[in-house]
């Protein structure tokens, strides 16, 4: 892969070029799931999107730990590591660290956000964030277990889709 384009841009246009690269990822996302949606079904397009976020979950920590040299294990390095995921980002995760426990809070989840705006109602994410939680965990350390506190489509505040809680295992 030649990169060699954003020596011209500049700190500023690389800022901006990443910023446009996690858009696009969004939209493919987005589009993905829902041409899958519309030909097969919601169920179809849920259970899809789970596997494929489990794996996502684990390369993305498998890449992150390499590319960035994250060496530390438990609550810390999985934060270190989470901090970098592209999603993280996208989806501006709140993290507050606590001594024995991590929670990670979205207010506003962009996929569902879209899905109300266009009158499609909240899809089963739980399932699929899981996975993707739970894979890329184990990669950072196979003794961190992940526990939803909600997310759609459990009841939750209107203020927030989703609640998640990271414990390290004795």
């Amino acid at each position: 892969m030649d990169l060699s384009f954003l020596d011209d841009l500049g700190p500023e246009g690389c800022k901006k070029y990443v910023d446009f690269l996690l858009y696009h990822y969004k939209v493919v996302d987005a589009f993905w799931f829902i041409r899958v949606e519309e030909e097969y079904g919601l169920p179809v397009a849920e259970d899809l999107n789970e596997r494929v976020w489990g794996k996502c979950g684990e390369l993305g920590a498998r890449h992150i730990v390499e590319r960035f040299g994250i060496k530390e294990k438990g609550l810390k390095g999985f934060v270190k590591a989470l901090k970098l995921f592209p999603w993280a980002v996208l989806v501006d995760y709140r993290i507050t660290e606590h001594e024995d426990h991590v929670i990670l809070e979205v207010d506003k989840c962009p996929a569902q956000e879209g899905r109300r705006k266009h009158g499609k109602g909240e899809y089963q994410c739980k399932e699929m964030h899981r996975a993707e939680f739970e894979d890329f965990a184990r990669v950072i350390d196979p003794r961190i277990q992940v526990e939803c506190v909600f997310a759609p489509l459990d009841g939750h505040p209107e203020n927030q889709d989703c609640c998640w809680k990271f414990i390290l295992k004795a």
